[in-house]
């Protein structure tokens, strides 16, 4: 294994970077910009079991340090997905990657899991119970322990691929629904989804968004990110994805000293198509400032 090298649900990876789901499509449009094999893997774009627009326009909102997005995972539904766009995938992309799930019920998270889990290229699923911008689903199973184990135990009785659990950070205290999910049988979690923000036009006095309500992403989340991961780490023994603004090798470093096995980068990827690549080159480089020989020596991966 080289310096990079990390192991996820006991799948070995490069590095530990992962473009993260709504911020990099399905992959092989980035691949028109670099070569993106060189990505530890990459979630793709949140899929439900039916085609969704999304939400009304507008829905993508500037901030200090970040921006709000409800989106509302627009996709094109599983079966398109399979049909078309994991064969585009796969002409460019030789390694495993996940696959983000979104649904209105458990059994819809099942189904769409069940799809999903038997295409060779999926290696995890990544289950989104923490989208803050769709109404009756989403966030509403990662707020309570309860909700958010049913719908793991749901998708592991038909996954045949390891199960990541993504948390949502619009909680009061984040290590019940961790530990929730551990217990339900979830292989992993990722975490954090986005915080709950809106903007006001000052001129129109209304809000910015049309949906009133967006996720806030971006370098202003990654302190609540950094502690949700702290914390998480800690009272599971599974391994923990952690993502929330990063957007540096040093904001990786960082992450896995709190206990992340592996990194995710979102709304990076919006600013600079460029930004994971420049992140994986500049890691060795971050490693030798802070004396690190390989990443095996921070401490999420004792949970690999």
């Amino acid at each position: 294994m080289g310096r990079l090298s990390v192991s996820l649900c006991g799948i070995p990876l490069d590095n530990p970077v992962i473009p993260a789901s709504g911020t990099f499509g399905f992959g092989y449009e980035f691949a028109e910009w670099y070569d993106i094999n060189c990505l530890g893997a990459f979630s793709f774009k949140g899929t439900t079991r039916e085609p969704r627009f999304g939400n009304p326009t507008p829905r993508i909102a500037d901030c200090p340090s970040g921006m709000l997005n409800a989106v509302g995972l627009q996709n094109p539904g599983v079966k398109d997905v399979v049909r078309r766009e994991l064969p585009k995938l796969k002409a460019v992309y030789r390694k495993p990657v996940m696959a983000n799930v979104s649904g209105f019920s458990p059994e819809e998270y099942a189904e769409v899991c069940e799809i999903l889990s038997r295409e060779s290229q999926v290696g995890w699923l990544e289950v989104n119970i923490s989208c803050p911008n769709v109404h009756g689903g989403g966030m509403s199973f990662g707020t309570d322990p309860k909700a958010a184990a049913e719908v793991t135990r749901a998708v592991k009785r038909v996954s045949l691929k390891p199960v990541i659990m993504k948390l949502s950070p619009n909680v009061a205290d984040i290590v019940p629904i961790a530990k929730a999910c551990e217990d339900a049988g979830a292989d992993g979690l990722s975490l954090i989804n986005t915080l709950q923000g809106m903007r006001i036009d000052l001129k129109t006095r209304r809000p910015v968004l049309k949906n009133t309500l967006g996720g806030l992403s971006g370098p202003a989340v990654f302190p609540v990110a950094l502690r949700m991961v702290w914390q998480a780490s800690r009272a599971v023994r599974i391994p923990v994805v952690g993502m929330g603004g990063v957007s540096s090798a040093e904001d990786v470093l960082e992450m896995m000293m709190a206990g992340a096995a592996a990194v995710e980068v979102g709304a990076a990827n919006l600013r600079d198509p460029l930004a994971c690549k420049k992140i994986i080159d500049s890691l060795p480089a971050a490693m030798d400032k802070y004396g690190i020989q390989t990443l095996s020596e921070l401490g999420g991966l004792s949970h690999g």
